[in-house]
């Protein structure tokens, strides 16, 4: 036993065991809260990023365009529209019923996103709306900074998104808008999206031998394009804007195929207006 000898300093006791580990977990402690209290924006920034495989068609349409009044419900006999919708897992399983007797003829059907996600209501929504009569269609969201653009439509023909001349499905869309996760081009310039975009459409092509509808906003095509019209001639357009009109179109394309026209339709879904009468969309489908 040690003996502490008169006028020789006192040694300090060292805490040992698991006390003394508190200390440097105290200190991440003390330096996290002191980082969001310097950045308070970074942890609201995290918890907006919604979770990979939740994004859906015109998810930043409302938050980027903004979204006005509803346009009339009686076209014109010389501007003849034909209704659809456009759903995804947020809407679960479908009363296609309730759609058909609303007036409702057409739907697209979220199939896949990137090369990660696969819709798990497809069954019941895509076989659901053929099954009243519905002509109907999927969807691919694109991710293009997280595989090729071929990659990415080998998925979605392989996950739900071909196509076959029955008269009832509609060539595949690819869903190319804001970017949910992350920056809102998806870190590409506007040469790498066009790029990107060809080869995803080529891609499509060569698979089912039908071009594919591109699902747009004009505002975005614009930022992350350039307002590339190279598309326009062999694409259908489907153009995303929540007002009484489609407004400016992307470039190249003098008329729209589909509108999306509201978020917040009745019954279900985002609703949509195909520029034609019924025949019209049979032959689209027919190709």
């Amino acid at each position: 036993m040690p003996v502490h000898r008169p006028g020789s300093p006192t040694r300090p006791h060292r805490s040992t065991g698991s006390h003394g580990s508190r200390r440097p977990a105290v200190a991440v402690v003390l330096t996290v809260l002191s980082l969001l209290l310097a950045f308070p924006g970074a942890a609201q920034a995290a918890e907006d990023v919604p979770p990979r495989g939740s994004a859906h068609m015109g998810m930043g349409v409302v938050e980027h365009d903004g979204e006005g009044p509803m346009p009339p419900d009686s076209p014109s006999a010389a501007a003849v529209q034909t209704e659809g919708v456009d759903v995804s897992s947020h809407q679960g399983n479908v009363n296609w019923a309730s759609l058909w007797s609303s007036g409702v003829k057409w739907a697209y059907v979220k199939a896949t996103e990137g090369t990660y996600y696969k819709n798990t209501y497809f069954t019941q929504q895509y076989n659901g709306s053929y099954n009243v009569g519905m002509i109907r269609g999927s969807y691919h969201f694109a991710t293009p900074d997280t595989s090729s653009g071929a990659a990415q439509a080998d998925y979605f023909v392989n996950n739900g998104g071909g196509w076959s001349k029955d008269g009832k499905t509609l060539p595949g869309a690819l869903d190319i808008e804001w970017n949910p996760y992350g920056n809102q081009c998806f870190g590409k310039s506007q040469a790498g999206m066009v790029s990107w975009i060809w080869d995803f459409v080529n891609r499509y092509k060569y698979r089912t031998g039908r071009y594919p509808v591109i699902y747009t906003a004009t505002s975005w095509w614009k930022t992350c394009t350039g307002n590339y019209s190279g598309f326009a001639t062999n694409h259908p357009l489907w153009v995303a804007r929540y007002n009484t009109t489609p407004g400016e179109l992307p470039a190249g394309w003098s008329f729209y195929t589909m509108w999306q026209y509201t978020s917040s339709g009745p019954i279900v879904g985002d609703h949509n207006k195909f520029n034609g009468a019924y025949d019209r969309l049979q032959a689209l489908a027919n190709g």
